[in-house]
C-alpha cells in the first residue's frame, strides 16, 4: 500500500473502518445528512466593525463559514480523511472549493475557486484569497484550469474524447490520475461549499460524488429572521441555515456532532476566527463544546 500526492495511506485503522469501505464501497451509499442554525447576532456586529471605512472589498457571511469550515477541519483531523479505492487516507492538505457565477443570468458562465489553506492562516488571509481569485475570476473570458480541460475534451471529435475521458475515469477509480489533471477539481478538496443564499434560495443539502475524494458538502441558505429556544421561549433572531453532507464512514457520529458544535462556535464567537486555523482550543472552548 502507497501514499497518493494527495493523502497518506491510514494502515492503522480500526477494524470496523477497515471493514466498512469492503462492505459500502460507494461515496454516495455512505452519505449522512446533518442541519444547524447559527446565530448572527454577533457575527452581525462584528462584521460591522470589519468593515468600518467602507473597505473595496467587504468581508461577509461567505467569507466566515469558509474559514469556520477550514478552521474546523485543521483541529479535527478525522474530517480530513477519504476513503478511495477501499483504502483509507488522510489528505496532505485542508482546502476548500466553491463555484463563483461570472454573471448572474441564466447564460452567465460558472468558473471555480479552490482555496488551499495554511495553517498559520486566519479569516483575514481568506478574506484576501477569496478577493484574489474573485478578481481574476470575475474576468470577462476567464476560464479556470478544470473547465479548460472539459472544453479540449468536448471540441475534439467524441470518438477520440470519450475513450479518453473513460480512460481517465478508470485512473480516477485506481487512484492514478495524473496530479495536474485533478489538482484544481474541486470535488479532491476537503469541502466543497455552495452559497444558495446568494441566489435567492433556502437551505438544502448536496449530495457526494464517488468521483474524486471529497468527504463533505456544506450549504448555505439564505440568512434572515430564525426560531431560537432560549430560557423556555422560542425567540426570533437573525440566523442562516447550513446544510451538511458528509461520508459517513471517515468518523462516528458523536465525532462529527463535536466538529458541528466548533464550527457552530466560531460563527457565534467570530472573534476566534481571527485566531491562526492550527490553533488549539483552551480548555474553557473546549468545555463549551463538549459540556464537561
Amino acid at each position: 500500500m502507497t501514499n497518493r500526492f494527495d493523502g497518506i495511506y491510514l494502515k492503522d485503522v480500526d477494524s470496523m473502518h477497515f471493514i466498512m469501505p469492503f462492505m459500502y464501497p460507494d461515496r454516495c451509499d455512505n452519505q449522512a445528512f446533518f442541519t444547524f442554525k447559527i446565530d448572527l447576532t454577533n457575527l452581525n456586529e462584528w462584521l460591522k466593525k470589519k468593515n468600518e471605512g467602507n473597505p473595496d472589498y467587504k468581508y461577509n457571511l461567505f467569507q466566515c463559514i469558509v474559514t469556520a469550515a477550514l478552521k474546523t477541519i485543521t483541529l479535527r483531523s478525522k474530517l480530513s480523511i477519504f476513503i478511495h479505492n477501499r483504502k483509507m487516507y488522510r489528505r496532505n492538505e485542508v482546502s476548500a472549493a466553491f463555484t463563483v457565477k461570472q454573471e448572474f443570468t441564466d447564460e452567465g458562465g460558472e468558473v471555480l475557486a479552490f482555496l488551499h489553506a495554511k495553517p498559520e492562516w486566519t479569516v483575514d488571509d481568506v478574506h484576501e484569497e477569496i478577493r484574489r481569485q474573485l478578481l481574476k475570476l470575475k474576468q470577462k473570458g476567464y476560464t479556470d484550469e478544470s473547465t479548460s480541460i472539459m472544453d479540449t475534451f468536448n471540441k475534439i471529435p467524441k470518438w477520440i474524447s470519450r475513450p479518453i475521458v473513460r480512460f481517465i475515469c478508470w485512473l480516477e477509480k485506481k487512484g492514478k490520475t495524473p496530479k495536474a489533471l485533478v489538482e484544481t477539481d474541486p470535488y479532491h478538496s476537503s469541502v466543497v461549499l455552495a452559497n444558495l443564499g446568494s441566489i435567492g434560495l433556502p437551505n438544502g443539502y448536496h449530495h457526494l460524488t464517488n468521483w474524486g475524494t471529497t468527504s463533505m458538502f456544506l450549504l448555505i441558505g439564505t440568512a434572515g429572521k430564525l426560531p431560537f429556544y432560549e430560557d423556555e421561549q422560542v425567540v426570533f433572531k437573525e440566523g442562516v441555515e447550513l446544510g451538511f453532507t458528509v461520508d459517513e464512514r471517515i468518523a462516528d457520529g458523536f465525532y462529527i456532532a463535536r466538529s458541528i458544535k466548533m464550527m457552530q462556535m466560531f460563527l457565534e464567537q467570530p472573534e476566534l476566527l481571527e485566531r491562526p486555523m492550527n490553533e488549539k482550543l483552551s480548555d474553557e472552548l473546549w468545555k463549551q463544546i463538549t459540556g464537561k
